[in-house]
């Protein structure tokens, strides 16, 4: 068993503060944008539709596929009342690519320590590489959902969890369904673990 140094001791606890620090100030400057947990929302009532700061939780019970054509599709899953607004979807992808960022300068800084051990540079490399390949599925979604008739939307991964706020007033069933569909086979989740909601 080996003797972990005491300048890598304090390496670790360095990266743990700053991965920590920077996902607090996100979390923090993010209030607005924050999104109840599908276990918050079941435990309340799984057939209401939550409201989330000024944005609507889409209730995905309802949903149909894709091919499915059904005269319900004509009616709107949600409304609101508030207006869109660009400014929310600038400030907040900006706020979510500032915290892609710095997590990825911390990562960089273990790897080009040279107190860093292997397995501290290779879990680091393996962390960019996730980051990276995120960003990459955030931006192909994205664009992908605006060739759908939405110019505005954002998207926020939390682990398997993934929200998504789109700038809209309303959104019929048949568009939840082509945008969970987007986001399912371009970011390999299962579409129960993605919540979509307007603003």
């Amino acid at each position: 068993m080996k003797i972990f140094k005491k300048n890598q001791i304090i390496i670790y606890v360095i990266v743990l503060m700053l991965m920590t620090a920077g996902y607090l100030n996100y979390t923090t400057n993010s209030q607005e944008k924050s999104l109840e947990t599908s276990m918050e929302i079941e435990a309340n009532d799984d057939t209401k539709v939550a409201d989330i700061g000024d944005a609507t939780l889409v209730n995905s019970n309802d949903m149909v596929s894709e091919n499915q054509t059904d005269n319900t599709l004509a009616t709107p899953v949600v409304e609101t009342s508030n207006t869109n607004s660009n400014d929310y979807f600038v400030n907040s992808k900006l706020e979510r690519d500032t915290m892609y960022s710095q997590m990825l300068e911390t990562y960089q800084k273990v790897l080009d320590s040279s107190n860093s051990l292997e397995t501290q540079r290779q879990s680091a490399t393996q962390e960019i590489q996730k980051i990276n390949e995120t960003k990459n599925s955030i931006m192909i979604c994205e664009n992908l959902i605006k060739t759908k008739g939405f110019d505005n939307s954002v998207i926020f991964v939390n682990g398997d969890s993934i929200s998504i706020i789109i700038g809209a007033q309303e959104i019929q069933q048949e568009e939840v369904a082509q945008i969970q569909n987007i986001i399912s086979r371009e970011m390999k989740v299962d579409i129960g673990n993605i919540h979509i909601a307007t603003k």
